[in-house]
Formats: C-alpha cells, sequence, structure tokens
C-alpha cells in the first residue's frame, strides 16, 4: 500500500508538489482524516505528505480561511483538483490558495516556508518547477 500512496503522489507531497527526491529526509504518509479523529490507515484516507506539511496539519481537518475568516476543511487530495485551489505566483515560488480551501490549506501547513521557497528556486533553474502534470 506504501508503494501505491507514493506512486499515486507522483514522488511529490501531495499539499505543496515540494519532490520527495530532493529531500534529505524520507516523506511520511499522511492520515486525511487523522486516527485520533475515526481515520483509517488505507489507501483512500493516506497522503505523501513532506514533514513539514505533515508536522502543520497534525490531526487537523479545518482551518479558517485568512480572507474570509470563515472556518474551512483543508485540502483533501483524494477528492480535491489541486488546480481548482491553489495557483504558482508570478516568479513560481509561492503556492497561492484561491478559494477558501486553498487558502487555509496555505495558511495552517505552511506551504511558502523559507526552505520550500528556496527548493522551489533552486528547482526553477534547473526546469524542474512547477511540477508538470
Amino acid at each position: 500500500m506504501q508503494e501505491l500512496v507514493r506512486r499515486r503522489a507522483n514522488g511529490c507531497c501531495e499539499y505543496c508538489l515540494v519532490p520527495a527526491s530532493f529531500s534529505p529526509d524520507t516523506f511520511p504518509f499522511d492520515h486525511i482524516l487523522p486516527l485520533s479523529l475515526g481515520g483509517t490507515s488505507t489507501e483512500d484516507n493516506l497522503a505523501l505528505a513532506d514533514g513539514g506539511c505533515n508536522g502543520h496539519k497534525y490531526n487537523k481537518t479545518r482551518h479558517y480561511d485568512p480572507l474570509t475568516n470563515q472556518l474551512s476543511r483543508l485540502f483533501n487530495p483524494r477528492i480535491d483538483d489541486w488546480k481548482a485551489h491553489f495557483r504558482w505566483s508570478e516568479d513560481e515560488t509561492l503556492m497561492i490558495g484561491i478559494t477558501p480551501i486553498g487558502r487555509a490549506t496555505v495558511e495552517l501547513l505552511q506551504v511558502n516556508r523559507e526552505s520550500n521557497i528556496n527548493l522551489r528556486r533552486l528547482l526553477i533553474s534547473a526546469g524542474l518547477h512547477p511540477p508538470k502534470d
């Protein structure tokens, strides 16, 4: 099952799209619906996530949209289309939430943390970012 999750994610964090192949750390599996809230360790509830996204998400499934201050569910890679909720900034270094789900996810998971921006800059210079579909 773990190999299926990695393959389905194309080797990238399913939230911020950082590639695992450029990380010194192994990416953990995120329980989209946390075990503590009744989630299961089945393939439809697991997502590949880098340590930062996984750590910031912890056992949360919702967060406030910083634009509207309304509580929103977080991005769910099993049911949501990434492009429907996010886009890249003009220079392609920042992930921008374009819906309440996207904005809440960007803020809670801190997907634009300095390490991610630096990695995106390096990947852009190598022609490897943004990820291809």
